[in-house]
């Protein structure tokens, strides 16, 4: 097994659905211009409260992933 070497890298999703949709939507945005995406941690979760009803969900990620190449 070879050893890996990751980016990590801060990424903020928001939503007006869930959490869930919100990491979702950050994944999925990162996805397009990052190459071997492999974990992610959630360090914040945020929302915004109107009318004492949840309206806007966000959560800040720290997303890795493997860098190309040889290690030697």
């Amino acid at each position: 097994m070879s050893d890996h070497i990751y980016k990590v890298v801060e990424l903020v999703g928001s939503s007006t659905d869930s959490i869930e949709d919100a990491i979702q939507t950050a994944l999925r945005r990162a996805d397009q211009t990052l190459r071997n995406l492999r974990w992610f941690e959630v360090v914040q979760t945020r929302g915004q409260v109107e009318n004492g009803e949840v309206r806007h969900y966000q959560v800040v990620l720290k997303a890795g992933f493997t860098l190309e190449g040889e290690y030697p």
